[in-house]
């Protein structure tokens, strides 16, 4: 053993704690890691919802039409928020709209949104299941 391992403590049972110390580390971050993939990918049930913006009308200066499209499974329910918006993407229309439940997997739907001045487009906001 040359001096400078013996003045800073290198030996070879320095040498073998450290490496044991290095694989429990790694052994226990394998293991939390795994349990939390296990939970958070397995453990989750898939999107049950998918809504898809497919155009709007203007109807005119205080009304448009918004049309989307709705997949979910049969039997839920689901609330939409509709907007519609001005050429300063300032919302000038806006309306919660219940879906009521169906066999369907994918509805097309069209609502009607009144607004405070011309809106220059209409989309979905957010749905979610109820």
């Amino acid at each position: 053993m040359s001096n400078l391992d013996e003045r800073y403590g290198r030996n070879p049972q320095n040498a073998r704690r450290n490496r044991l110390i290095g694989l429990a580390t790694a052994g226990a971050f394998a293991i939390v890691f795994g349990a939390w993939l296990l939970w958070a990918g397995l453990l989750q049930t898939p999107a049950q919802l998918e809504v898809r913006d497919t155009g709007f009308l203007i109807v005119d200066d205080r009304a448009i039409s918004v049309r989307w499209e709705v997949s979910t499974d049969s039997g839920n329910e689901v609330m939409c928020a509709v907007q519609a918006l001005n050429s300063s993407f300032g919302i000038v229309g806006w309306r919660i709209v219940e879906i009521p439940p169906s066999d369907q997997r994918t509805r097309v739907l069209t609502e009607t949104l009144r607004t405070s001045e011309l809106a220059v487009t209409g989309l979905i906001y957010r749905c979610w299941l109820t």
